[in-house]
């Protein structure tokens, strides 16, 4: 299996012993994201968007 660890500086860095995303023979999987906020707006459709 070819498999490639995808870590960016543009995403929150992992909070634990798993990657951001990695690549597996032409699929990409990644990693859930919450809306890890300090300033949270409480508008689902706001956090909704910034987890997108």
């Amino acid at each position: 299996m070819n498999k490639q660890i995808v870590l960016t500086d543009k995403a929150p860095a992992p909070i634990g012993p798993y990657s951001q995303a990695v690549m597996a023979n032409g699929t990409l999987y990644i990693s859930g994201q919450i809306a890890l906020s300090v300033a949270s707006s409480g508008d689902i459709a706001l956090e909704t968007k910034t987890v997108m």
